[in-house]
């Protein structure tokens, strides 16, 4: 690349140090002699790291000269600009940004793409020397996992989002380090409670910050339809009205969804849409009453039961509906997954469910995606590729297994570990508790690989924790409920069962406390932690009067989850890097 299109692009050109630039690294190089080490150890990473080596006499100290380098190719350049994107707020530095070949970290950041096949596509290596910082992976991916590894180095006030006055040192040594499973996710309700595309995207962030990379949207349910379609408008004109507790509700325009997806893809996280049938469907049933049996029009519903209502799996029209929709859905999709939910449908029972979801397994199939379900799928036929998504509470399922040994595989979501709408305890102000408290330790101490009985961990696509929102109203609500346990289940997910360790985990997960203050995320505040100092201290809030089982979420004032700004008072809702 010439000069003159460097300069075109707003990146430096590659050229010889100088001497004044010598005479910077020497006078840098004493005084790092007597400075402390660096704030942050190098095995303070959360998911923890397959390999990790300090050097302590090797810490870099990031200066205002330093020069991003990154291997030539658009994706290797694009996590280079999220790497200057995250850390030139905090630091006030330029941090430009160049392609080179060869990228050498020489007074600053190196990103380059290997061929070495050992790492995968999701691994990297990370070596932190007196002179600079290397991240080597052979793929886009394993550079991007590496630079979230390196934010975590860094002071923590790397997060604000204004000039802090901060030694910006990082400790010396080498970190190698490979995902233990390829399928690692979290799911956000969209239905019972609809968020806006601002609210998607800061979630995005925050799976990204923990080496996550699927993001499933439960798009559809009883309460709302929150996707647009095309061939069937009403779905979301009429299906998008309402929500849990009468809010106004909404839904994703096609522009909006292609948004979601296009934002997480640029972070390596592949959006699973979810169409859930043939039960939760009285939104589309209201806007569509043809699909209901005997063509009964249901009446819009707000609250929080379940298993009421189903699409007829007897009409044909039913599956024009879903064919339809379906096909909208994947052209919208670039990712693999087409999710079909499958749970919950009490009324459709026998042969009659399990001939719906065999025929909705072939129309996914027609699409050329990979069908998933929740495991209530299990007794139907199956389909090449298939994963059942696995929520129970009790570990012995013999029907589940038994699919497994047909092919199936297993997406790990027990709701006794990694349902994140649990409460933490009996005082936490929302959730629910039908599969019992799961503080901090309950979400980490559980092994995906050897948690069913009688499935290997061959047969173990990954672990997704999913976050329903029957009573989760806000952003801040959804990352109190998010926070400390998604870090939790990502270590699950990436980390060697080898590095499992509650106490060192904890130890580990303190210090992100302050980070998520400084970034402006909302946090629980979990006992089973020495938090630093520094961390604000969680503000009580008054549990919402109990309802009767079957009444919905009354709709008024309710108390509210505190947020945590951080000194720059950045608003919670900014999506971040």
């Amino acid at each position: 690349m010439s000069q003159q299109s460097a300069a075109d692009q707003g990146r430096l050109p590659l050229r010889e140090p100088a001497a004044a630039d010598l005479a910077r690294t020497a006078a840098r190089a004493a005084g790092d002699l007597l400075a402390p080490p660096a704030p942050v150890r190098l095995g303070d990473v959360v998911p923890a790291p397959e390999q990790v080596r300090p050097d302590h006499g090797a810490d870099y100290l990031l200066t205002p000269d330093a020069v991003i380098r990154v291997s030539t190719g658009p994706a290797a350049l694009a996590v280079a600009e999220q790497l200057a994107a995250l850390l030139r707020p905090a630091t006030g530095y330029p941090l430009p940004v160049t392609d080179a070949a060869r990228p050498e970290p020489a007074g600053g950041i190196a990103l380059v793409l290997v061929d070495d096949e050992t790492l995968g596509p999701e691994g990297y290596q990370l070596d932190v020397t007196p002179t600079g910082v290397r991240i080597a992976a052979a793929g886009p991916a394993g550079l991007l996992h590496g630079v979230q590894t390196l934010r975590q180095l860094l002071p923590a006030a790397i997060e604000s989002r204004t000039p802090v006055a901060e030694r910006w040192a990082l400790p010396g040594g080498s970190i190698i380090d490979r995902p233990r499973f390829a399928y690692r996710g979290a799911m956000l309700d969209v239905a019972r409670h609809f968020f806006g595309v601002e609210d998607v995207l800061r979630v995005v962030d925050h799976l990204s910050r923990y080496k996550l990379n699927y993001l499933h949207l439960h798009l559809t349910d009883d309460q709302g339809w929150r996707i647009a379609i095309d061939s069937w408008p009403r779905l979301a004109a009429v299906g998008g009205v309402g929500e849990v507790g009468d809010g106004p509700g909404g839904y994703y325009t096609k522009a909006d969804y292609q948004r979601i997806v296009a934002y997480a893809a640029d972070r390596h996280i592949t959006v699973v849409p979810e169409i859930d049938l043939p039960g939760h469907t009285n939104a589309a049933l209201v806007a569509y009453p043809e699909l209901a049996p005997a063509g009964i029009v249901p009446t819009p519903y707000t609250g929080t039961e379940v298993g009421f209502s189903y699409v007829d799996p007897a009409s044909e029209r039913t599956y024009d509906f879903v064919t339809d929709v379906l096909a909208e859905v994947t052209a919208m999709t670039p990712g693999p997954w087409l999710h079909i939910g499958g749970d919950e449908a009490f009324k459709v029972k026998g042969e009659a469910y399990t001939g719906f979801v065999e025929r909705a397994q072939r129309i996914v199939a027609g699409l050329d995606k990979t069908v998933v379900g929740w495991h209530q799928l299990a007794p139907a036929g199956h389909v090449d590729g298939r994963v059942l998504q696995w929520w129970g509470t009790d570990a012995d399922d013999p029907t589940t297994a038994e699919a497994v040994r047909r092919g199936a595989r297993l997406l790990l979501s027990p709701g006794n570990h990694a349902y994140l709408d649990m409460k933490y305890a009996p005082d936490t102000p929302i959730g629910h508790d039908w599969a019992g408290l799961i503080d901090l330790r309950r979400s980490y101490e559980w092994d995906p690989g050897a948690h069913v009985t009688g499935v290997p961990e061959a047969a173990v696509l990954g672990v997704e924790a999913p976050l329903w929102t029957e009573s989760v109203t806000s952003l801040p609500e959804v990352e109190f409920m998010l926070f400390p346990r998604l870090p939790a289940l990502a270590e699950l997910g990436w980390s060697p069962r080898a590095t499992h360790d509650w106490d060192r985990f904890r130890d580990r997960l303190a210090g992100h406390g302050p980070r998520w203050t400084t970034a402006g995320i909302t946090f629980h505040r979990s006992p089973e932690v020495s938090w630093p100092t520094e961390a604000p201290v969680e503000v009580p809030v008054a549990a919402p009067t109990e309802a009767p089982a079957a009444a919905p979420v009354p709709a008024g004032p309710r108390p509210a989850i505190p947020t945590q700004p951080g000194p720059d008072d950045a608003p919670a809702t900014a999506p971040s890097v």
